[in-house]
């Protein structure tokens, strides 16, 4: 029988970047209100570009975020290289697209080891799953090290790159940096095939919750896209270009969270790993495919908690592409560029994956270069209304549970999608009257 009276008011969910409340109310089995809140104050990043050159613009947006600092500047540099007329050249793009690879798999193992895993060991955090799994986690670290090792060889530093301009690289990798990166990811492949068989052991861990979702990612047949492509949905065959993202994400404020909302064809989407995962996994490199089968991770998986077998998936999948552009690049030799990059008037798109989902950066410039107007629209930004239905359907199912197994469960919801809550809140339109 349910209980007479829940109560449930989360304050800043903990294991998640950023402060996010859940607030349950029930009474005699019948729920008065289920509510996700972003609480936290915005930061106002569009206003702090204004007025900026595009040479600096990188360089401030990338402080968005020190989990996803090379997935803005990458979305910057594109929207900026777009207004400007700028074509990088194809070791530029392979270049940033290994940076990029190197943050996946950081982000990717640091949520999956770090912050979900105590979930489903049951442990409060990875101290004490530290002392109860010592060989996981160094096994975490391990790769968790290769990533940000890729980041401080190609874009200078693993947060806050300092290397990634308009045009090109400010600084060049060697030949001795990129074999020393083979070396390491090389060793990190087994790594990773011992993490994946962890998580599959404990598939029971995961509750069997699925909500039918719309998934947007980038889209860019026959690859896994990360750096190129248009814009894809789950409900339709539809391909919308990056520079009518606008149309696409129909940002919107709700009085419950200080971030914007997103939706399209729904009341919301659902944006991340599993979304790319069942919008491209047919273009998984083999040994990524293997590992889902092996997790028993299939397209059309609508189970939000999967989200993080989806990012064991990516994982593997870009240190196996990691290790074929070092060759392609070794192969062609690395050679010098100096960028060069003219100021002139326009409006640039840019959008990348990052590891929470797609990210769009657009600016407008003058004459000089000059920011006149920007906007950003980030992952969780995107997810937050499908959190708020995904715990609205969930609740539902779990409210004759003890309490402190609802509030594990719907936590455990919210990680899952491991957003960045902090990005989210970084602008908002306020109307007073």
């Amino acid at each position: 029988m349910p209980s007479k009276k829940i109560d449930i008011d989360v304050r800043h969910i903990t294991r998640v970047e950023g402060h996010g409340n859940i607030l349950v109310r029930a009474r005699d089995g019948v729920i008065e209100k289920t509510e996700w809140q972003v609480p936290e104050a915005p930061r106002f990043f569009e206003a702090m570009v204004r007025g900026c050159s595009f040479q600096d613009i990188q360089t401030i947006v990338s402080r968005i975020c020190g989990i996803c600092s090379v997935t803005h500047s990458l979305a910057a540099l594109k929207a900026l290289e777009d207004a400007l007329g700028v074509e990088v050249s194809e070791q530029t793009i392979r270049l940033r697209i290994l940076a990029h690879y190197g943050e996946q798999l950081e982000s990717h193992s640091l949520h999956v080891g770090y912050l979900a895993a105590p979930d489903l060991l049951g442990r409060k955090s990875v101290i004490p799953l530290a002392a109860s799994h010592p060989d996981l986690v160094r096994t975490v670290i391990a790769i968790h090290r290769a990533g940000n090792l890729i980041m401080e060889k190609l874009a200078g530093r693993k947060t806050h790159p300092v290397r990634l301009i308009p045009g090109g690289f400010a600084m060049l990798p060697t030949a001795a940096d990129l074999r020393a990166l083979k070396h390491e990811l090389e060793a990190t492949l087994p790594r990773l095939q011992v993490l994946a068989e962890a998580v599959a052991g404990l598939a029971g861990a995961f509750p069997a919750f699925e909500r039918d979702t719309e998934y947007v990612a980038l889209m860019k047949e026959p690859t896994y896209p990360y750096y190129h492509g248009d814009i894809g949905s789950s409900d339709t065959g539809e391909k919308v270009p990056v520079r009518e993202f606008e149309r696409v994400v129909n940002e919107y404020v709700t009085p419950q969270s200080t971030a914007k909302w997103t939706r399209w064809h729904r009341e919301s989407y659902m944006v991340g790993a599993l979304a790319r995962f069942n919008l491209n996994g047919t273009w998984l490199q083999p040994l990524a495919k293997a590992t889902a089968e092996a997790l028993g991770l299939r397209q059309g998986c609508c189970n939000p908690y999967l989200n993080n077998l989806a990012q064991v998936v990516e994982s593997v999948h870009v240190v196996e592409r990691s290790l074929q552009l070092i060759d392609e690049l070794l192969s062609a030799g690395i050679r010098p560029e100096t960028p060069k990059v003219a100021p002139r008037a326009g409006v640039g798109v840019g959008a990348v994956e990052a590891p929470r989902g797609v990210l769009f950066h657009k600016y407008e410039l003058d004459a000089k270069g000059n920011c006149l107007s920007a906007n950003m629209c980030i992952p969780t930004n995107q997810n937050h209304a499908n959190i708020q239905q995904d715990l609205e359907a969930l609740v539902p199912q779990i409210i004759d549970r003890e309490r402190d197994e609802i509030r594990r469960l719907m936590e455990m919801l919210v990680r899952a999608y491991d957003p960045c809550i902090s990005c989210s809140t970084h602008f908002l339109n306020v109307e007073f009257v």
